[in-house]
């Protein structure tokens, strides 16, 4: 019997070397003439595929939701960070996340982990972290808990 949390990280990793390829060709077929803007129907589709990679295609709860797109860069660099298992700047990325304000659904302790989203300007973690569930879930927390949204794919 498998792992759902290790087959679901072997997924995302598969899915991300595939969608790292047809970027890369993508890119090569823009260089020789090719017009694959991101306004493109095949730009639009490669976004579409990335954030797929990165977070649900959709919510697994009744929390207000954010999607990678309108997420700040630097949430995006994590959510990348966790797609390919790091490596991760601070060492405390990866740790279990308590849910002691139990904004999130009640899960046993070690079903969140949160990772830190670096905020410029400052010259800590800040307050801007990424909580996952086991089941793949993404929330995305501005105010170091006080508010998580539910990040998904579209």
């Amino acid at each position: 019997m498998s792992n759902p949390l290790i087959a679901r990280v072997q997924a995302l990793a598969v899915g991300a070397v595939v969608l790292l390829a047809a970027v890369l060709l993508a890119g090569c077929a823009g260089t020789a003439g090719g017009s694959a803007s991101s306004g493109s129907v095949a730009g639009k589709a490669s976004a579409a595929a990335v954030a797929s990679v990165l977070a649900p295609t959709s919510p697994t709860t009744t929390l207000p939701t954010i999607t990678v797109a309108k997420l700040p860069p630097e949430a995006v660099t994590t959510l990348e960070l966790i797609a390919s298992d790091g490596p991760y700047p601070y060492s405390r990325d990866g740790v279990t996340f308590e849910n002691r304000e139990r904004i999130l659904p009640k899960q046993p302790t070690g079903y969140y982990r949160e990772y830190t989203v670096k905020t410029p300007g400052e010259s800590d973690r800040g307050a801007r972290r990424i909580v996952t569930g086991e089941d793949g879930s993404r929330f995305y927390t501005a105010d170091h808990y006080d508010s998580f949204k539910e990040v998904i794919a579209q």
